[in-house]
């Protein structure tokens, strides 16, 4: 498969298969990765709706620009699509009961919309995408299962020094328990708040 030409996700799991031997299907496996694909995979299509058994996937590393022919997936509790193209959370909307942890960093997410969908999310990673703005992080509010977050590397963090930008992440995510890998301390945020707030005010 030199060719240059793209892998289709019918490619991808045949030859996931082929390497895990004559012992497991796709369509009864739990866990299935499809990363580092060469050539890489670059659309997400109807052939994953084949993969009903499936918990966790990993399609990261390719260069996929949009989620798809993933909704009919309702085991599915992990998804890894990092270092991608892709730009929103766009085609998880089904996914919203049964998905637990997303993990999309690496990709050119500007916009939040349609995040709020996932509500039983407990753990997103998206470092190193192109969040700017407060009022689109501020999205993350509506998912109250929320507890492990990384958003390292948005523009979003830019010139906050790092106590700043973890009193505010703690300010407006209060159910948050973990950020950018290490452990979120409301309490001190609190106590640091406090303080810094003259008394006649």
């Amino acid at each position: 498969m030199s060719s240059g030409k793209p892998s289709s996700c019918k490619d991808a799991i045949k030859r996931w298969e082929e390497k895990n031997g004559a012992m497991e299907s796709a369509a009864v496996a739990t866990e299935i990765a499809l990363s580092f694909h060469w050539p890489p995979i670059e659309k997400m299509d109807n052939a994953l709706a084949a993969l009903v058994k499936c918990e966790k996937l990993s399609i990261s590393s390719n260069m996929i620009e949009k989620i798809s022919g993933i909704s009919s997936l309702k085991r599915l509790r992990i998804l890894s699509l990092g270092r991608n193209q892709i730009k929103s959370f766009s085609g998880l909307e089904n996914l919203g009961d049964t998905l637990e942890e997303l993990w999309i960093s690496y990709n050119a997410i500007e916009k939040m919309k349609g995040v709020n969908a996932l509500r039983n999310l407990r753990v997103l990673y998206m470092s190193n995408n192109l969040v700017k703005e407060w009022n689109e992080f501020a999205r993350l509010q509506d998912l109250p299962n929320l507890r492990d977050l990384v958003f390292a590397g948005n523009p979003i963090t830019e010139g906050l020094e790092s106590e700043q930008w973890r009193m505010e992440v703690a300010r407006r995510l209060p159910n948050l328990e973990k950020l950018d890998g290490e452990p979120l301390i409301h309490n001190a945020v609190e106590e640091t708040v406090a303080t810094a707030v003259p008394t006649n005010q």
